[in-house]
C-alpha cells in the first residue's frame, strides 16, 4: 500500500503531490548526479494545506513528506516516489526519521521560543535523508509573533528544506506567510470512503463503519475514534439527548453543568495518561534525588513543565467541548432537514424517533436559530469566555427556540 493510498477522497491533491515528489526526487537525483535541473518543475519549498477539520491535512502532509523521503528502487523504473515500504517511507509516516520533524502542539497557541528552535533547525542540510522537511500541523495556532519568526525561514529557505503547514482555512495563516507556500485545498470524504477505509485499514465491521461514518459527516479521525471508543460513543450519545431535556430553566442550567463535567473528564483523562509519565521523567533527567528531593535551581524547570501541562488541560477540555457542539449542530441539521422534507442522508438516524418529534414540535425558523445560537457558542469559546457561562447561555436558546 502506497502512501498516497492514506488520502482518502483526495484524487486531485493526490495527483499534485505525486508530479511533485516527481519532481523533488529528480532534483535531488540531478545534484547528485551533477547533471543540469529539470526545467518547470512542479516542487515548491513551501507548501499550505487546508480543509474542513477531519479531511486529513496532517495526513497529507505525512503522505508527502514520506515522499520526498522515499528510497525505492523503483523510482528509477519510473515508480511514483512515496512506496510505503522503504525506510524512507516506514519511517516518515511513524514519526522518527532524523530529516522529518513533526510540530502538533498540545497547547493554545506556539510561541516564539519553539518557532525560533524550528527554523534554526530548518537550516541544517539534511542528515540521512534527501530533504529537511518540517511539518507543522496547527500552523494556525501560530502567534503573530511567532508567524513573524516564521516568515524569514519561508522567505529564504534552505536549499533541501521544504515546510509543510496545515491549517483550517486561508484566514487562519498570516497573508504573509500564505503568499508564499504552494496552496493545496482539501475536501471532506463522503461518507463511502471513509466507510470504505476503516473496513480495509482498521479492520472495523462494515456496519459499524457505516454507522460512525455517517455519523461523523466524513471526519475520518473521529470515525475511528467512535468505532473503537466506547467512551466516546457513550459521551456522544449523551450530548445528543441534550436537545430533549432543556424544557425548563433548571435543566439548562443541568445539561450545561454536565457539558462542562464531561469535557473536564476528558482533559483529567489525558492528563493522568501523560502528566504524571511527564513528570516522573523530568524529575529523572534532572536528578531527582530519594524521596523526590529536587536537586536546587531545577524549581524554575519544575514549573514551567506544570503551565505547560495546566495549558494542555485546558486546550483538550475546550476540544472536547467543541466537538460536543459539533454533534450538536448536525442533531439540529437533521431536524432542518426533516423539516424541509429533503432527502439529505441524516446523520443521527439511531434517534429517528427524537428528530421527527423536535421537527413536528418547532418551526424551521426556531432550528436555525438553535444553529446559530451553538455557534455562538463556539465563538465564545474561542474568545475565551468563561465555558460554562457560554454554554448555559447556549442551553436557554436552545430551550428558547
Amino acid at each position: 500500500m502506497t502512501v498516497w493510498d492514506d488520502l482518502v477522497g483526495q484524487e486531485k491533491v493526490s495527483g499534485q503531490l505525486e508530479a511533485a515528489a516527481r519532481d523533488a526526487d529528480a532534483l535531488v537525483t540531478a545534484v547528485a548526479a551533477d547533471t543540469p535541473l529539470p526545467e518547470a518543475s512542479k516542487m515548491t519549498h513551501a507548501w499550505l494545506f487546508t480543509g474542513p477539520p477531519g479531511s486529513g491535512r496532517s495526513t497529507t502532509a505525512r503522505a508527502f513528506a514520506a515522499a520526498l523521503q522515499c528510497t525505492s528502487p523503483d523510482r528509477a523504473l519510473g515508480g511514483i516516489p512515496g512506496c510505503g515500504f522503504c525506510d524512507g517511507c516506514h519511517t516518515s509516516l511513524i514519526g522518527t526519521h532524523a530529516d522529518v520533524q513533526i510540530i502538533r502542539t498540545d497547547l493554545l497557541s506556539i510561541g516564539v521560543k519553539e518557532t525560533r528552535d524550528l527554523v534554526r533547525r530548518a537550516q541544517l542540510s539534511p542528515a540521512v535523508g534527501r530533504w529537511q522537511v518540517i511539518v507543522m500541523e496547527d500552523a494556525d495556532r501560530l502567534t503573530e509573533g511567532a508567524g513573524n519568526v516564521l516568515l524569514k525561514a519561508v522567505e529564504e529557505p534552505a536549499p533541501r528544506t521544504v515546510w509543510l503547514l496545515c491549517a483550517p482555512s486561508l484566514e487562519d495563516v498570516l497573508p504573509t506567510i500564505r503568499s508564499r507556500c504552494r496552496h493545496l485545498t482539501l475536501r471532506t470524504p463522503s461518507v463511502a470512503a471513509v466507510a470504505d477505509v476503516l473496513v480495509r485499514r482498521d479492520g472495523i465491521e462494515p456496519d459499524i463503519a457505516a454507522v460512525v461514518a455517517r455519523a461523523t459527516q466524513g471526519h475520518i479521525g473521529r470515525a475511528r475514534r467512535l468505532a473503537t471508543d466506547e467512551r466516546a460513543r457513550a459521551r456522544r450519545a449523551a450530548v445528543l439527548k441534550l436537545p430533549l431535556r432543556v424544557d425548563d430553566v433548571g435543566a439548562c442550567l443541568k445539561a450545561a453543568q454536565e457539558l462542562i463535567d464531561a469535557a473536564s473528564e476528558d482533559a483529567k483523562q489525558v492528563a493522568e495518561e501523560t502528566d504524571v509519565k511527564e513528570t516522573e521523567d523530568m524529575k529523572a533527567a534532572l536528578g531527582a534525588g530519594q524521596g523526590g528531593r529536587m536537586p536546587r535551581g531545577t524549581a524554575g524547570v519544575m514549573k514551567e513543565l506544570e503551565d505547560k501541562q495546566k495549558r494542555r488541560k485546558t486546550r483538550t477540555q475546550r476540544d472536547s467541548l467543541d466537538l460536543a457542539l459539533i454533534d450538536l449542530t448536525a442533531f439540529y441539521r437533521d431536524v432542518l432537514a426533516l423539516q424541509f422534507g429533503t432527502d439529505l442522508a441524516l446523520a443521527n438516524t439511531e434517534m429517528r424517533d427524537a428528530l421527527d418529534r423536535l421537527a413536528r414540535g418547532s418551526s424551521p425558523e426556531a432550528t436555525l436559530r438553535r444553529i446559530e445560537a451553538i455557534a455562538a457558542c463556539r465563538e465564545a469559546l474561542d474568545r475565551n469566555v468563561a465555558p460554562l457561562l457560554a454554554v448555559e447561555a447556549m442551553t436557554m436558546a436552545l430551550r428558547a427556540g
